[in-house]
């Protein structure tokens, strides 16, 4: 690990001082050269190589959804744009039926409107790719996944998940947070994914190499309206004064976060990227702001030393 990493572990074992949760795995990744840097921290588990599969929460959909509009964009007509950008009228989101949650989402009227980031809008737009594809979203989707970028069904026996809540009085561990996610079982776009931070790097510099992903989404941003959140699915800084991926990443920075506590931002200036994978849920989740702290300031390094 060099002199930079090790600093950078450093700053996350002061930030974890002040957290509620106990692991945490950052990434750094070059587009350009494809490679990546990682390290993990974790309270129970001691390893040379980072294997914790923490869940990926909401950085799923674009995972998924956004991965299928990069790969086949002749999938997507105005109203599919519409649900992947969260600008499609649904509501947020609430609990769903484990047999009927089709059956629940399809009556909503796609109509634009303002950005609303929305699970429903999410889910209404996997629906739409296998009914327009007339193929499962999973096998749309998985062309770029790394080996250690799974379904939390498919997690490898010999795997370790940090605690990420608890749910019906059992610790939730090696299990999806997500209880819509949860109590439907089945592959789903707006969570469910899992990863060990190496392989979620490795995973996003495949769909880079296979989709020439900078390319579509800074096309995407030229036409960009500017109270536009979401490009291609994908969540964007609007603020680079003030933002989770933290200062120094430019207009041309996009990710997402997900709740547990997890992120990727991928700076297309400069083509790199930062992966910050939490168990922010563990406890106490509704106290986001030591969480923020560490997102702001492992991003601002990070982005510090890619210049």
């Amino acid at each position: 690990m060099n002199e930079f990493m090790e600093n950078l572990k450093n700053l996350a074992f002061e930030l974890m001082g002040d957290q509620h949760f106990d692991s945490i795995a950052v990434g750094i990744i070059d587009f350009k050269n494809k490679k990546f840097e990682s390290f993990e921290i974790s309270a129970d588990v001691f390893s040379t190589k980072p294997y914790l599969y923490f869940d990926l929460a909401s950085v799923t959909k674009p995972l998924t959804n956004s991965a299928v509009r990069l790969k086949f964009p002749e999938l997507f007509d105005e109203k599919m744009m519409l649900l992947l950008n969260h600008k499609a009228g649904l509501p947020v989101g609430g609990l769903l039926s484990k047999k009927t949650w089709r059956e629940e989402l399809l009556p909503y009227e796609i109509k634009e409107s303002p950005s609303l980031y929305s699970d429903y809008s999410s889910l209404r737009c996997m629906l739409e790719i296998e009914k327009k594809s007339g193929k499962k979203l999973e096998d749309l989707c998985s062309y770029y996944f790394d080996r250690e970028l799974v379904h939390w069904k498919k997690l490898p026996e010999d795997s370790f998940s940090p605690e990420t809540g608890v749910r019906n009085k059992k610790i939730v561990c090696g299990e999806v947070h997500d209880n819509n996610c949860y109590n439907i079982g089945e592959f789903i776009s707006h969570a469910g994914l899992f990863a060990t931070v190496d392989g979620l790097c490795r995973s996003l510099i495949n769909l880079e190499q296979e989709t020439k992903m900078s390319e579509q989404i800074l096309k995407a941003l030229a036409t960009q309206k500017s109270e536009d959140r979401f490009v291609l699915g994908f969540d964007r800084v609007m603020d680079p004064a003030n933002t989770l991926a933290g200062t120094g990443a430019t207009l041309k920075t996009i990710g997402h976060l997900g709740f547990t506590g997890t992120s990727f931002w991928i700076d297309l200036e400069k083509m790199k990227g930062a992966v910050i994978l939490t168990n922010a849920t563990q406890s106490y989740w509704y106290e986001r702001s030591g969480l923020s702290t560490l997102r702001k300031s492992l991003g601002a390094a990070i982005w510090r030393y890619t210049n």
